[in-house]
């Protein structure tokens, strides 16, 4: 009997320890998620990165088309070309523009989220030092 007793008060005793501790343990900063999001973010940031470069290449591109379609356009009026040729060379030009429009509205957005995530990566180092420190 004597035996049971101390059982029993042991464990009122180490459920009061535990429910002492669970708030500080609740508290206790969660390192590995903190990582998880810092890699998570590097990697989106890296992404993000790589888009703008290939953008880039890609806007540089359609602007040397462009170039050509209004050299070609060009020519082509001052040497008399079709009515046919000459819409077609417009239509060309228009294409161009507003592929290069497009070009540079994606561009924009993709700058935005570089951005962006590069500030959640800098709150999240953040985070990782003050949870080092307490």
């Amino acid at each position: 009997m004597r035996r049971f007793s101390n059982l029993g008060l042991g464990t009122l005793f180490a459920a009061g320890l535990g429910m002492v501790a669970a708030p500080a343990f609740a508290q206790s900063p969660d390192i590995h998620h903190d990582r998880r999001d810092i890699r998570h973010d590097r990697q989106d940031l890296h992404s993000d990165r790589q888009n703008i470069h290939n953008q880039r290449a890609d806007l540089h591109s359609d602007y040397q088309t462009l170039r050509q379609n209004r050299t070609t356009l060009r020519n082509d009026v001052k040497n008399g070309a079709s009515a046919d040729q000459i819409t077609a060379d417009r239509q060309a030009v228009h294409n161009e523009s507003k592929d290069i429009r497009s070009d540079q509205r994606s561009l924009f957005n993709d700058r935005r989220d570089a951005v962006r995530d590069d500030r959640d990566l800098r709150g999240d180092r953040r985070d990782l030092r003050q949870d080092l420190h307490h």
